[in-house]
């Protein structure tokens, strides 16, 4: 289950907290029955407090959101879609460390500093 301090998207606000957002967004795709959801969701908790006010973190449970989960491909979870003023910049699919994501996550929240 997700930690409490990332903000929860459901197939009918999936537009307005992530397509809407005027900062990069990170959506964490999980499942209940998924085993490495749960630690993954605690890592991004810590993350949040870290980037808070440059990117936004939220999270999907699939099960109960099929038609974002199908919108976007996601086949397994866990997977984090990044969103940059509404459009899907990056995927990142299955559990990573806690660096690789840090650095995915500085990526998203500067793209134009880190591109190229």
């Amino acid at each position: 289950m997700p930690d409490e301090s990332l903000l929860t998207a459901t197939d009918q606000n999936f537009a307005e907290l992530v397509l809407a957002s005027e900062i990069p967004v990170v959506v964490d795709f999980w499942a209940q029955w998924c085993p490495p959801c749960g630690p993954l969701s605690r890592v991004l908790a810590e993350l949040a407090d870290e980037f808070a006010g440059e990117v936004r973190f939220v999270t999907l449970d699939v099960d109960a959101n099929p038609a974002s989960t199908r919108d976007y491909r996601v086949h397994s979870m866990p997977t984090l879609l990044f969103f940059s003023n509404g459009a899907l910049t990056n995927t990142l699919v299955g559990a990573r460390p806690k660096s690789i994501l840090r650095k995915a996550i500085t990526a998203a929240a500067s793209p134009y500093t880190n591109a190229g």
